[in-house]
């Protein structure tokens, strides 16, 4: 019931969530020369390391006649504003000390802007590989409805994650500096750099299960680049996702009683 409540009341804030986001995204940018470009050269960046390193390799990673660049630009896309949301959303409340103790809202709209902040990148990136898909001649499906579907798993999905480490970050301040180091793990332990299907058949379900960026990404390249559903792991992916947003969620506001004592 306390759940329901705190949803009511995050919702009688929504005007105070829309302005932070705003506020959030102009502050990013402000008196920045390359504005939201910067947007588009993170995973830009990336992807043109990795096709080096993947043209190095001479077909060891195999991308199923999809060039290089469009196969990893449509992973680092979604990759891109899982890991900027979560990085900025661990410290939202101790980088806020002021609001939190002296001024009466729903903590959660704090990380929640941030995520904001992550989707308007997200958007502004993606307008590159809208490009790309012409360059490449890669058409689209009807399976390109799974796209909102598909964000709307990955929103929530990150918002559990950033609701549990923001608050998690204002007792254990070590926590801020742990979440880029476990994120550059995720990297490697996440089908980015190679797909799904050069993980072993012996624990490819584990990987699935385990880690639902994993099912995520590959749901993308399958409904993007390949024009096929987003795969049988999506359920249990979309479950987790929802498990780990409950959780969050309900951390934080248990949490939140204390935080001015513990600031």
């Amino acid at each position: 019931m306390s759940m329901v409540i705190g949803l009511k009341e995050l919702y009688r804030f929504r005007e105070l969530l829309w302005i932070w986001t705003v506020r959030e995204v102009t502050v990013r940018y402000k008196q920045s020369f390359f504005g939201a470009t910067w947007a588009i050269l993170q995973p830009l960046a990336l992807m043109t390391a990795f096709t080096i390193v993947a043209t190095f390799l001479r077909g060891l990673i195999e991308t199923g006649g999809v060039a290089y660049p469009i196969f990893y630009y449509s992973a680092l896309l979604p990759w891109t504003f899982f890991t900027n949301a979560i990085n900025q959303g661990a410290p939202s409340m101790i980088n806020n000390l002021n609001l939190v103790v002296k001024t009466y809202f729903p903590r959660e709209i704090l990380p929640m802007a941030k995520v904001g902040v992550g989707l308007f990148d997200f958007l502004v990136a993606s307008t590159v590989f809208v490009v790309m898909l012409f360059i490449y001649d890669v058409p689209l499906t009807w399976m390109v409805l799974w796209l909102p579907f598909l964000l709307a798993v990955q929103i929530l999905l990150m918002l559990g994650i950033s609701f549990f480490s923001a608050a998690v970050t204002v007792r254990f301040r070590d926590v801020r500096f742990l979440i880029p180091l476990l994120l550059q793990v995720m990297l490697f332990v996440t089908p980015i750099i190679y797909p799904v299907s050069m993980v072993h058949e012996s624990i490819r379900p584990y990987y699935l299960v385990l880690n639902p960026m994993a099912v995520l990404i590959d749901a993308y390249r399958r409904v993007l680049l390949y024009g096929q559903p987003p795969g049988s792991y999506l359920p249990v992916a979309t479950i987790l996702s929802l498990i780990i947003f409950l959780t969050g969620y309900l951390v934080l506001k248990r949490l939140e009683t204390s935080f001015a004592d513990i600031i």
